[in-house]
């Protein structure tokens, strides 16, 4: 399986840049008549019944390990992404796309002090010295004494996705081998998809959608174009070229290539929508990037030897 690096480097870097996509075909539906809990519901939605397919295909009759891992893909669809996507589209409401994602991916160094705190993994320097300097890159990102200051609402939603793309994470790394990705990402989008239904059913979330014609790259258009994008090519896509990325890479590595989607997702709001971060916000992002990248050295120097078939999943969840 790894005999063909270069091809997994391309699927890799293709799933990070499908996936940085998603900020950028939300924001004209959250703009308009869309609210934020609706747009993830037709995401992962559609998504799930595109993939459902393959995903029979991979599980092959195995229902026993499907049955065995039902408990995972309900926390982690809850987790890894309903709360993860719910948030980070709410904060697309009020902030630029390049910075939520960036608060986002602070959900990495959570998750080094989640396993410190509950499970005794004490992190290493490197770890140590990447979390210091993702922690100093919020502080240039939030830009607390700039002219162009964040809506702090939309902060807090930002890490609050952080906090779910930290759960993502935490689960996907305990996943039983024996479940195909492929079953995983399908399965826990389907959860995903059915708590937000039932939330928005009994009034707990607001499921507002409209027919509308929005404002996309400085034109006029259906709904339904950011609305496919949004399932087709930065889920569907994402996902099936991520999991064939990790399964040529490793999941260590392709999770490392996955920090592209940053700096992507900046070039295609600036291209797109005419985002920008200010210059003190890209270098806060340049040490966020750094930061985490770090803890994934770390990770690549210290972890064990993947072998060559092991199950990963998407390297994002944006």
């Amino acid at each position: 399986m790894r005999e063909r690096p270069g091809v997994g480097l391309g699927l890799a870097l293709l799933s990070a840049l499908t996936f940085a996509t998603s900020g950028t075909f939300a924001r004209p539906l959250i703009t308009g008549d869309w609210s934020a809990e609706a747009v993830v519901l037709a995401r992962v939605g559609i998504a799930a019944l595109v993939l459902a397919v393959p995903a029979l295909l991979a599980l092959r009759g195995r229902w026993p390990v499907l049955r065995r891992n039902a408990g995972t893909l309900v926390v982690f669809g809850l987790l890894g992404v309903a709360l993860a996507q719910a948030c980070f589209f709410n904060a697309v409401r009020y902030l630029p796309v390049g910075v939520a994602l960036l608060l986002e991916y602070l959900g990495i160094v959570l998750v080094v002090g989640w396993m410190w705190l509950v499970h005794g993994q004490r992190p290493r320097l490197l770890t140590v010295a990447g979390s210091l300097t993702a922690l100093c890159g919020l502080v240039f990102v939030l830009d607390l004494t700039g002219a162009g200051r964040l809506d702090p609402v939309g902060v807090l939603w930002g890490l609050g996705a952080g906090v779910g793309l930290a759960g993502y994470f935490v689960i996907a790394g305990r996943v039983d081998p024996a479940l195909p990705s492929v079953v995983m990402a399908s399965g826990g989008m389907a959860v995903g998809a059915v708590v937000l239904l039932l939330l928005g059913l009994v009034g707990a979330l607001p499921l507002r959608a409209g027919t509308a014609d929005v404002s996309f790259a400085g034109h006029e258009m259906s709904w339904l174009v950011p609305i496919a994008g949004l399932s087709l090519i930065a889920a569907v896509v994402a996902y099936l070229t991520g999991v064939a990325g990790a399964r040529l890479l490793g999941a260590r590595l392709s999770s490392f290539v996955g920090l592209t989607e940053v700096m992507f997702a900046v070039l295609i709001a600036w291209l797109v929508l005419g985002e920008l971060p200010s210059a003190v916000q890209l270098l806060g992002g340049a040490l966020i990037v750094a930061g985490v990248a770090l803890v994934r050295v770390d990770e690549l120097r210290g972890g064990r030897s993947e072998p060559a078939d092991e199950r990963a999943d998407a390297p994002a969840l944006a």
